[in-house]
């Protein structure tokens, strides 16, 4: 296909496309004059993933460089490529370490992570991201007094645990790694809002059955 074609296939315009040739994150077409080149349906799955990482996950050039790298890299297995393209997202903030409340709530996430037998982090890399900003919002719970122990945790990494389950049934429903990562980094951004507001549905759907006049 044609630049014309692959922007139209993908959503994405023509001058961004030539963007991300130009920064490496798309592999030059095959030439087929002076002026015009050819791509095929892997640059169209680069791309996807690419719109996924920069447009959606608002991921910086140079991170998403290095998460290509990682998804492409065959040596790695498919739960190593994920936590490449999902660890590249933007988090929330850091734990403020000058905080006492920050120990606090990070001795009640570790208590949470081992009773569930989650992994959470890597001798090479350090905790997660995910991990950290749980750590942030424990500590804000703490420190002004809300529920915020492991015990009071475990209801929701319990749901949470079922949603994993259905969202990584999702990402398998795509053909190549490639095209999982993408699923894996969109569906984790644009899925977020989704649930904030079920949430919030949800609560008010029990408030009215709880506390409603009738």
């Amino acid at each position: 296909m044609r630049l014309a074609e692959l922007s139209k296939r993908s959503g994405v315009p023509t001058t961004t496309i030539k963007y991300y040739l130009r920064e490496g994150l798309l592999p030059p077409g095959r030439r087929v004059t002076a002026t015009q080149a050819e791509y095929g349906e892997e640059h169209l799955r680069r791309l996807r993933f690419v719109r996924a990482l920069i447009q959606i996950g608002k991921v910086p050039v140079t991170t998403a460089r290095e998460v290509l790298t990682a998804v492409e890299d065959e040596s790695l297995d498919q739960h190593m490529r994920l936590g490449a393209a999902t660890f590249a997202l933007p988090h929330g903030p850091e734990p403020d370490e000058d905080d006492p409340a920050t120990e606090t709530a990070r001795r009640e996430v570790d208590s949470l992570m081992t009773a569930l037998g989650w992994h959470y982090g890597s001798e090479e890399h350090g905790p997660s991201p995910a991990y950290r900003m749980l750590v942030t919002a424990v500590a804000a719970l703490t420190r002004l007094g809300y529920p915020s122990s492991a015990r009071h945790l475990t209801p929701y990494a319990r749901l949470a645990a079922q949603q994993a389950v259905h969202d990584l049934d999702m990402v398998e429903t795509y053909d190549t790694p490639l095209e999982q990562a993408a699923a894996a980094v969109a569906l984790t951004v644009l899925y977020e809002p989704v649930l904030l507001s079920l949430r919030r549905l949800a609560e008010v759907g029990e408030s009215q059955r709880r506390f409603g006049a009738g």
